[in-house]
């Protein structure tokens, strides 16, 4: 078992900066990759980013280049820092861990960007 917690979420105006936080504990040893969803009122979960064991990272088109994705592997904490927000990054993100047979989700945390 694998649990996150999730921390950093609030409301920000539109071109600000925000930093999430995920901790990880329990199995985690097991965990292939890390990554951040989110999801808006009325609309599907989606991937937002995510980066593997490895190092290796993948984003959304719609955040490249805003949104950056690390992690700190003696913290088991991923990180999510994301600058020149705009509305529609308005959302609940989660964060979510891999393993080869399971995927983990976080309780959520919300992002309010106001124009």
């Amino acid at each position: 078992q694998v649990q996150l917690v999730e921390s950093g979420g609030g409301w920000v105006q539109a071109g600000g900066s925000l930093r999430l936080s995920c901790t990880a504990s329990g199995s985690i040893f097991s965990i292939n990759a890390m990554g951040w969803y989110r999801q808006a009122p009325g609309k599907q979960r989606e991937l937002v980013a995510a980066i593997t064991s490895g190092g290796n990272t993948n984003y959304a088109g719609s955040v490249k280049g805003r949104f950056t994705i690390s992690r700190d592997n003696a913290k088991n904490t991923v990180y999510l820092q994301m600058n020149s927000l705009r509305p529609e990054d308005t959302a609940v993100y989660y964060c979510n861990a891999l393993t080869t047979h399971y995927r983990y989700w976080g309780q959520g945390t919300q992002v309010t960007v106001s124009s």
